[in-house]
């Protein structure tokens, strides 16, 4: 699904499943301390799907730690982003001669819970979902728009080294072309991220490339 986002230059990979077996990588025992099974699995396969994209990228396998973020930390020379959800998981890498930044997300295609709703979205933003579900019922905007700034967010923190919370960005979304723009509403030297989105299999699946 990601390669139907992404450009070329980024490499990425997908499982839709875990191996219950599978160990952890050294290095990334930390990841997992303390986390239930099924989380477990899902950090250990995302990894995996690092380690994977990596590979198709010239890479040789490499312990993925987390910084202080939660944020992955790449190789030197090295943009990516990693995304965990039901029954998916993924991992997007590029060069930094190449890209940026990359942020990738993904979410089951469901209504979002009213109480998050009000916490994740502008009041444009709101007005724009509105007009949305009048003429696209079909679609959960509501949690595409919390996808896709979550994407945002994952590329716009490696740039700047700051927080973005979710009312500092206002999205627009043009369900012909499958794309989206964010706003940044505060001071930023990205004024505006642009991004495409897919709907497919029960998920809905963001992506953003600087």
């Amino acid at each position: 699904m990601l390669n139907r986002l992404l450009p070329p230059p980024v490499r990425s990979s997908v499982a839709y499943a875990d191996d219950p077996d599978e160990a952890c990588y050294p290095g990334e025992e930390s990841l997992v301390e303390s986390v239930v099974p099924n989380r477990r699995r899902e950090v250990l396969t995302a990894r995996r799907c690092a380690r994977e994209a990596l590979r198709a990228l010239g890479h040789a396998p490499t312990a993925i730690p987390r910084g202080p973020r939660r944020e992955p930390v790449w190789p030197d020379g090295v943009a990516g982003s990693i995304t965990h959800c039901t029954g998916f998981r993924a991992a997007a890498v590029a060069r930094t001669s190449e890209i940026t930044s990359v942020g990738i997300d993904a979410e089951p295609h469901g209504p979002l819970p009213p109480r998050v709703l009000g916490a994740v979205t502008t009041p444009a933003d709101r007005d724009l979902l509105a007009r949305l579900a009048s003429t696209r019922p079909e679609v959960c905007w509501d949690r595409l728009l919390f996808s896709a700034k979550e994407s945002i967010y994952k590329a716009w923190y490696p740039v700047t080294g700051r927080w973005l919370g979710f009312e500092d960005a206002s999205l627009h979304i043009d369900p012909d072309a499958g794309t989206f723009t964010g706003e940044i509403l505060i001071d930023s030297p990205i004024p505006a991220i642009h991004g495409r989105y897919l709907v497919d299999r029960g998920l809905i699946v963001t992506a953003v490339c600087l």
